[in-house]
């Protein structure tokens, strides 16, 4: 039997403006409810988190929940103007979370903070504010975009934390890989209809297509405005996917020969005298360091990048990801070593900086400069056409830039930004405020674009989507070169450190097995004992199949081809997760008695 909901709305409404946002919403949340929140950018999404949160209070519909339930909302964007530090920020307010505890989260996130608030970077306000909602310990915990900002080791943090959370959280997140390893169930707020589905993110655009399919064979039997409406979803959704499925075949037939021109230490074959590829290069690096003072940034490092690479660049922050695209850029010298950068290279950097709109300016103005063409290297398109090439309703041309969401100006950022001429593409954390219907667009550009592209990104789903090579950078000055997404440099990483752990485990168990009996071994029953040492494989178990079946789910086509497939799947997913809250439950008890 299902746990009662801690929080449920009946018939929820919200107007805004002269409408309503959306109205006769229901909605319930479990006590270990993970659930993905999914809706285009100005559906509503950060609304009904505060709605949820109380911050804003509702036009229409009955809340219910449960007494004593404390509901902690993780803002986008948080405000830290007037907090002298960030340890001021995360202790204000009456129901600020103990001082003890906030220093103990911000200690795992990596973050100092007595850092003046008014300075901090983006990274650090957004671990901040992490300190400061993880810390307060809420039974449902609403989280808006949570890896904004964050490097790869802090989202993997967040995610193991995540994992053992006792609560329930809903997710807002343009991060897929975030989003399909914690959620298992999937909440989609579009055209002011919010609809549930027992299914983690992994299912998500299978479901999706299902629905907008059967609307569409609805609308074969109503009025010309509705077919209209079902031949654009069929052919803007639909379509797009499978278009995307071909796009990414050739991304695998690209990182193919990719791999083919690396040697099996990852460094670019520089030696032959004659080779075609050289006529392709537009970007040589040979036997490149940079060092800043006593401390290695890059090390001896050696790649050819040929016209049409997509280049992506990952790893912690301070790892030197800028230090390296700079140097290949030409923007920064090395201290030994040479890049040699082709004549013919003209760059465009897309870095996010949305303040280069000037919010009183009107989209025309961006675009066209305040007329009905844009030149997009060098054919003319009527203004409102690539408007809907942006996926923007092309009545905005004339609305202010300061009238936009964060996403909306991203998207224009992109827009203005990809009709320039060039043929070099530096995009510095991309997908930042981005929806996924925009990310899938994006990844499209990309795919389309003739140039070469270098991108710094910690979203792992776009990078195995998009590029072509990873450099990998660990801190040490070594540059991982992997032809293939994050995920592979993920399991080269994976490959290297096997033979370290094992080896360091080896001593470990001679010492173990040589001392004296472990005082947990006399308090824990012979069950427990094997409960406690045999779980935590069996939770790596199950989560490396959740893993690998949501990755199966991730295949838009799937429902189509086999319909049966894709219900066992989710059944099993849905079961394994089950399984692993159970064992976790069951080695965290088992832990606070060896603890005791």
């Amino acid at each position: 039997m299902a746990a009662a909901p801690i929080l449920s709305w009946e018939g929820l409404g919200l107007i805004q403006g002269t409408g309503w946002l959306f109205r006769d919403l229901d909605l319930f949340i479990g006590p270990k409810d993970r659930l993905a929140l999914i809706g285009r950018n100005g559906a509503g999404k950060t609304t009904l988190l505060r709605l949820i949160a109380s911050e804003i209070e509702a036009d229409a519909g009955k809340r219910s929940i449960q007494p004593g339930t404390r509901i902690v909302r993780l803002e986008q964007d948080p405000f830290f103007t007037g907090y002298p530090t960030l340890m001021d920020f995360a202790l204000h307010g009456p129901d600020a979370p103990a001082r003890h505890q906030v220093e103990a989260i911000a200690g795992q996130l990596g973050i100092d903070l007595a850092r003046p608030a008014e300075s901090a970077s983006g990274g650090e306000r957004r671990r901040a504010a992490l300190a400061r909602a993880l810390a307060s310990e809420p039974d449902l915990l609403l989280l808006d975009e949570p890896t904004n900002h964050l490097d790869l080791a802090a989202i993997e943090w967040l995610e193991g934390w995540l994992g053992r959370y006792g609560g329930a959280f809903i997710a807002i997140s343009h991060d897929r890989t975030f989003l399909t390893r914690l959620t298992r169930a999937t909440l989609w707020l579009d055209r002011g209809a919010l609809r549930r589905k027992e299914i983690g993110f992994g299912g998500y655009e299978a479901w999706m297509e299902q629905v907008y399919a059967e609307e569409a064979r609805a609308a074969d039997r109503l009025d010309a405005r509705l077919k209209l409406e079902a031949h654009w979803l069929e052919r803007g959704v639909t379509a797009r996917r499978k278009r995307n499925q071909g796009r990414l075949e050739k991304l695998y037939e690209m990182r193919a020969q990719r791999a083919a021109m690396l040697d099996p230490q990852g460094t670019a074959k520089l030696k032959l005298a004659v080779d075609e590829s050289k006529t392709k290069a537009v970007i040589v690096a040979e036997g490149v360091s940079k060092r800043f003072e006593s401390r290695t940034i890059i090390k001896d490092f050696t790649l050819r990048i040929q016209r049409g690479d997509r280049i992506g660049i990952v790893g912690a922050n301070g790892t030197g990801k800028t230090t390296l695209l700079r140097l290949l850029t030409g923007e920064l010298a090395p201290d030994a070593g040479k890049v040699t950068l082709a004549r013919t290279l003209r760059g465009v950097m897309i870095d996010q900086q949305r303040s280069l709109l000037a919010p009183d300016k009107q989209v025309r103005d961006v675009l066209a400069e305040g007329g009905d063409w844009v030149d997009v290297r060098g054919v003319k398109k009527h203004v409102q056409g690539y408007l809907k090439d942006f996926l923007f309703d092309p009545g905005l041309v004339d609305a202010k830039v300061g009238t936009l969401s964060g996403g909306e100006r991203s998207r224009l950022l992109l827009a203005r930004e990809f009709a320039r001429f060039s043929n070099l593409l530096v995009l510095d954390e991309p997908t930042n405020d981005l929806d996924l219907e925009t990310l899938d667009l994006l990844q499209e550009v990309i795919a389309d674009y003739d140039g070469t592209v270098l991108i710094v990104s910690h979203d792992r789903d776009f990078l195995d989507r998009t590029v072509t090579v990873t450099l990998g950078l660990d801190g040490s000055g070594t540059v991982d070169i992997v032809a293939g997404g994050y995920a592979d440099w993920e399991a080269k990483r994976s490959r290297r450190a096997a033979p370290a752990r094992a080896a360091k485990a080896a001593p470990a168990t001679a010492v173990t097995q040589a001392a004296a009996p472990s005082p947990r071994k006399g308090k824990l029953s012979y069950k427990d004992q094997r409960d406690y040492d045999l779980l935590p494989a069996r939770i790596a178990e199950l989560e490396a199949a959740i893993a690998r079946d949501e990755a199966a789910l991730h295949d838009a086509t799937l429902y189509a081809r086999d319909p049966a497939r894709f219900a066992a799947l989710t059944e099993a997913v849905e079961m394994a997760r089950e399984e692993v809250l159970t064992a976790e439950e069951r080695w965290l008890a088992l832990a606070e008695m060896v603890e005791g």
